[in-house]
This record gives structure tokens, sequence and C-alpha cells, in this order.
């Protein structure tokens, strides 16, 4: 959705029986509480959700592939596979990266007493979710999660369990565009209360360290006082098999 950004506000039902481009979810008779209960099960029924193949690979569905994710597309699954055969050690190195998450978010949490989370650039629902972690020491926590994943947006994440006291919000929009991500999440953040702001696989997938720079700075400049950068990060140059990967 060039040029827009809409934020999700995230109910306990859906209309059933047709794609729901905003949930980012096929939705059954069973429901959003269905699929909820399948935790992740997004594409329930592939046959009957918008053909795959006009879509290129994302990097949020790869990585899920990676992390043995099963909601993935079959271009997806063969990007990744083929990322793989040349570097090996990338399923691995998506493992860690997510355990790097859970420490970093729940050290947030109980150390610093963070309540509040901007999770830019997120994808596909895998176990161990920002707001799974964060809500699980602190219930009342707040989530905005930002992507722009074309075949599978960010409000997909909702579709995980989470606490009824704060549920997560969703913004469908570039999240190498500060700006937009500011302006599209202004009304859901808490501007008096500090921030944990987890750019997720965004420095991964823009032009250079000047971009990403950019991207952090002007995020963070525009949080509260006692806000907090949550990186994670991978490095270049010191696997020939990693570059010749990428």
């Amino acid at each position: 959705m060039a040029g827009q950004s809409r934020v999700f506000p995230i109910g306990p039902r859906a209309r059933t029986g047709r794609w729901h481009r905003g949930l980012g979810a096929w939705v059954g008779g069973g429901g959003i509480h269905a699929l909820a209960e399948a935790r992740g099960t997004i594409l329930t029924d592939p046959a009957t959700a918008p053909a795959s193949a006009a879509h290129p690979p994302h990097p949020a569905r790869v990585r899920n592939h990676w992390l043995g994710g099963t909601d993935t597309c079959p271009v997806d699954a063969r990007a990744g596979d083929a990322y793989a055969a040349v570097f090996p050690g990338i399923a691995a190195i998506a493992r860690g990266s997510r355990a790097v998450l859970r420490r970093t978010i729940t050290h947030r949490v109980r150390e610093a007493g963070v309540r509040q989370f901007l999770d830019v650039g997120t994808g596909l629902p895998t176990a161990g979710n920002t707001h799974e972690v964060a809500q699980r020491l602190a219930p009342e926590s707040r989530i905005v999660y930002v992507g722009d994943d074309p075949m599978l947006p960010a409000p997909a994440r909702t579709l995980l369990r989470s606490s009824p006291r704060a549920r997560p919000a969703c913004v469908d929009a570039d999240a190498t565009d500060p700006d937009r991500v500011l302006a599209a999440t202004a009304k859901t953040l808490d501007p008096a209360r500090p921030t944990g702001l987890v750019p997720g696989d965004v420095l991964g997938h823009v032009a250079g360290h000047d971009q990403a720079r950019s991207i952090v700075d002007r995020l963070m400049a525009a949080l509260p006082p006692g806000s907090h950068l949550c990186v994670d990060a991978g490095s270049s140059g010191i696997d020939p098999a990693f570059e010749q990967a990428q």
C-alpha cells in the first residue's frame, strides 16, 4: 500500500469466510479465536488465499522459514533453502537472534520498567514475539508492531495470544520511513511513557550504515526520555559464505 499507513485496532471478532488483508489472515468458520489457538496458522487454506506467486520472497517470511515456521509461502521457503545451501549457519543465527530478542525484552521490562514497545519491521508470528515476552512479565505492556509485508502484513501477529489488558496494535507502514512510522503510531503510543524501540530486521535490509543510523536516530529522537534501543544486527565481512549468500 504505497503512500498509505493504516492502524488496525485489534478486536476479538472478524468476519469469516473471506481474506482479511488488514489482519493478514484467511478467517474460516472458526473465526479469529480458532486461528489464535493454532498459534500462527495464518494461511489455514492456502488454496483460497491470494496467490503468492505474485509476490517476491519477503525477508520476514524467509526468516520465519529458518525458524521452523509453517506459514511461509513456497517462494519464501525456496529462497530460504537456497540461502541456507550457501550459508548453512543462517538457521542457527536466526534462532540466536530470537533468543537475543527474548533476553532484551525481558531485561527492559524487569530491570528498566519499560511497559511500551515499538517493534519496527515485524514479520510472521513465531513463538517468543515481543508482546508475548513483555506481557508474560507485565500484562499491561503495550506493543505496537510495524510492517509492510504485502502478502501478510504486521497485524497477523495479533492472532497470537495477548493480554486482554493490552492487545497489540499494528501499523501497516514502510519500516524504513521513520517519519511515516512515527505519524502512523502517534495515536497509539503514549508520548509520556518510555518506549523500547525494536528495529527488528530493518537495519539488515537498508542501503548502508548511514541509512540505518538515520532511521534509528530519527525514531529515538521522537521517543520520550528514558526510552531504550534494542538492537540485534548482523555484521558483514566475517564469513565468505555469508557474503556469497547475501
